[in-house]
């Protein structure tokens, strides 16, 4: 066009401006807005307003903002696209203070602008400033079907903020629902685990000729992905197969999404094997799926099938590869996937960053995590939350406070994940005064509620103190009710702190809640066992039994040549148990030669010493030493994962072995890491 010399006008550049929008492109949209400012469009609002919604849509929104501020006579539409660009970009705050200053300047926010704000009320799940909202959509917004649109995005809105009776009077009370609104509120009902309800709205939309579109499925199936939602979404899965949809690759990796989420991971692979061309997106659901569900083999068979298919993976791919290296304590398959996303060249945005802090962090080399996290030229609140629970982690409570107050010097508001993070550093290091004030703090000066996990976390802190009293009158003292987490912290400080009495409290406080689960009955069983109430043992075995509660198995895995080998208790099934137990022999001759005798008081079963000491010796995180003593090079660090409490006898042998070897020996069990050298370990024996 411009080479015959037509004339561009203004209703053309923004189509053009859109077309950078979808390829996407930066450098052709900054093209495009010199050829604007060349030619004296610049002064065009409806230019600008397309210039904004390019440059937010190709991820420069500081680009999209400075433009925005130099717009002299600003429209409707140009608040409107900012906020949404705001909105889109999960920036909540800045879109509530753009929203402020739009009122400000007498400027009535667009219809766009309404759904937008209502979005970000419902992402800030702010029901007063919602209501509020509501009003003056009420008051300002048009009735008839013009309307639809911000009662649906309000009944959203009230859905996400937990009050569904709002959102149902609400839906109730329009005159004519469209299909976005009937989605909406049968969204709400499944988000709000009223599965039932959701149903039966889903077959009263049928009933009244209203049919569903993809949009509505693909809805659906995404809220569908939490726990005790499976069912519904097989209904919906089986539905849409009956009705003749043709399912698109979007849909199909939602489907693989939700049953990964819900850990039907057979089901996800059925539905991924159906499909014979798969894009990038579904395959990362399916790693994902096997991620989430800790099959790590899997998770890289996949993988380097994916990329034998040349299929270049993205950062998405590399997050999940990352988290189940992270959960499984898989230090170097870790670092063989960092190594890969250097080589490949991927693209280490935010969130791929902070996940790799992470996973150095829960994979026990604190050390790189720390490097990354200080090489990193910007980081957002993930990060630092990612490394002060690191810190958390690894018993390092005063470099976690230290890191607190650098984050509040540089003006990083903390939210609530924060203060998880430093009052779980607290809790493990003992710092009981510093926990304290930073819970004051929490409330009082950056005006955070208190959620259910932070009274958790005060009470383990009060409880490992000793202050049990405290911790009690705590829990009485809670404006919701104490969940299963905070009446266990209570029971194993009572376990700690051999409080028998307050600990048949919080036992039946919490069996109350959760009568079927075996970790806190075997936790008040083993209370009863260490005061030798061998009556009160045989009666909490025998209810486990009688309701078919199985007792968790101690695990502990080792990696060794990125390899898991997973041991359990008296373990003879690994290939080489022979080499194991002769290590294991080997290893308790060191320690008798040393002085040290097994401490029986941890076996807390009704048997004599002579068979206490070989349950001892045979501890699944002890077997997973032994292997890493004769399969790892002499002086190399030994790393264990164990999905329960380490044991009083086992760090004690450990901190001995560690010397006796010349080893480091790093643990990582349920609650904290143990970094055990030269005869000590990092915890100061305070766990």
């Amino acid at each position: 066009m411009r080479r015959t010399d037509t004339e561009v006008d203004n209703f053309i550049l923004p189509s053009v401006l859109k077309a950078c929008c979808l390829i996407p492109s930066f450098l052709l949209g900054q093209e495009l807005h010199g050829f604007v400012v060349k030619n004296g469009f610049h002064g065009d609002v409806f230019v600008c307003n397309a210039l904004i919604m390019m440059y937010s849509e190709v991820g420069s929104l500081a680009s999209a903002r400075l433009l925005f501020d130099k717009i002299e006579h600003k429209d409707a539409v140009s608040w409107s696209t900012m906020i949404r660009s705001y909105d889109r970009s999960g920036l909540f705050d800045e879109a509530l203070d753009l929203l402020k200053d739009m009122l400000v300047m007498g400027v009535r926010p667009s219809e766009i602008a309404m759904i937008s704000i209502t979005h970000v009320l419902a992402e800030l799940d702010d029901l007063k400033l919602g209501k509020a909202m509501h009003a003056y959509v009420m008051k300002n917004g048009k009735c008839g079907k013009s309307g639809v649109s911000p009662s649906t995005a309000l009944i959203d809105m009230y859905v996400k903020c937990e009050n569904l009776a709002y959102a149902t009077r609400l839906f109730n009370g329009l005159s004519d629902a469209s299909i976005i609104s009937w989605t909406a509120m049968i969204a709400g009902y499944i988000h709000c685990n009223n599965l039932n309800e959701g149903v039966r709205l889903f077959v009263k939309m049928l009933g009244e000729g209203m049919f569903p579109n993809e949009i509505t499925i693909l809805s659906l199936v995404k809220e569908c992905s939490i726990p005790g939602a499976l069912e519904l979404g097989k209904w919906l899965h089986a539905f849409t197969l009956r009705s003749g949809f043709t399912i698109s690759l979007v849909l199909a990796t939602a489907f693989i999404d939700m049953y990964g989420n819900c850990g039907d991971v057979r089901s996800a692979r059925s539905v991924f094997n159906s499909f014979k061309r798969k894009d990038l997106m579904m395959w990362s659901a399916m790693i994902s799926a096997y991620a989430q569900n800790n099959c790590i083999d899997e998770t890289f068979d996949i993988f380097v099938h994916m990329t034998g298919c040349g299929i270049k993976p993205n950062e998405i791919t590399m997050v999940s590869l990352l988290r189940i290296c992270a959960k499984a304590g898989s230090l170097e398959l870790g670092k063989w996937i960092h190594s890969y996303i250097d080589k490949q060249g991927i693209k280490e945005d935010m969130i791929l960053r902070t996940s790799l802090v992470d996973m150095y962090a829960k994979c026990g080399d604190i050390d790189t995590a720390q490097r990354l996290f200080a090489a990193a030229m910007d980081r957002d609140i993930s990060m630092w939350n990612a490394m002060i629970s690191g810190f958390a982690m690894h018993g390092h409570g005063k470099a976690a406070l230290e890191l607190f107050k650098e984050m509040e010097a540089l003006g990083v508001v903390p939210n609530d994940i924060t203060f998880i993070g430093v009052l779980h550093a607290c809790s493990h290091s003992g710092l009981l005064q510093e926990g304290k004030k930073l819970f004051h703090k929490m409330v009082h000066v950056f005006g955070l509620v208190p959620k259910v996990e932070h009274y958790g976390c005060m009470v383990d802190l009060l409880g490992r103190a000793g202050m049990l009293d405290e911790a009690q009158e705590l829990i009485k003292n809670m404006p919701m009710r104490p969940n299963m987490a905070v009446f266990g912290s209570l029971l194993s400080a009572c376990k700690l702190h051999k409080n028998l009495k307050l600990g048949e409290w919080a036992a039946e406080q919490f069996l109350s809640l959760e009568p079927h689960k075996s970790g806190y009955n075997v936790l008040m069983s083993n209370i009863y066992a260490s005061e030798k109430r061998w009556g009160d043992v045989a009666y909490i075995r025998r209810g486990m039994k009688n309701k078919g509660i199985v007792k968790e198995p101690g695990v502990s895995s080792i990696e060794v040549n990125g390899s898991l080998h997973e041991f359990i208790m008296g373990d003879r099934e690994h290939p080489d148990a022979e080499k194991i137990y002769e290590m294991i022999d080997e290893m308790g001759e060191k320690l008798e030669d040393v002085g040290y005798t097994p401490d029986v008081s941890c076996v807390l079963l009704n048997i004599d010493n002579e068979e206490k000491e070989t349950a001892l010796n045979y501890h699944s995180e002890k077997l997973a030493m032994a292997y890493g003593l004769i399969s790892t090079a002499p002086g190399a660090p030994i790393r264990i994962v164990k999905n329960l409490r380490i044991c009083e006898d086992c760090h004690n042998a450990t901190k001995l072995l560690s010397k006796i070897y010349g080893r480091e020996i790093i643990v990582r069990d349920r609650n904290r890491f143990h970094h055990f050298q030269e005869g000590s370990c990092s915890c100061c024996d305070y766990w």
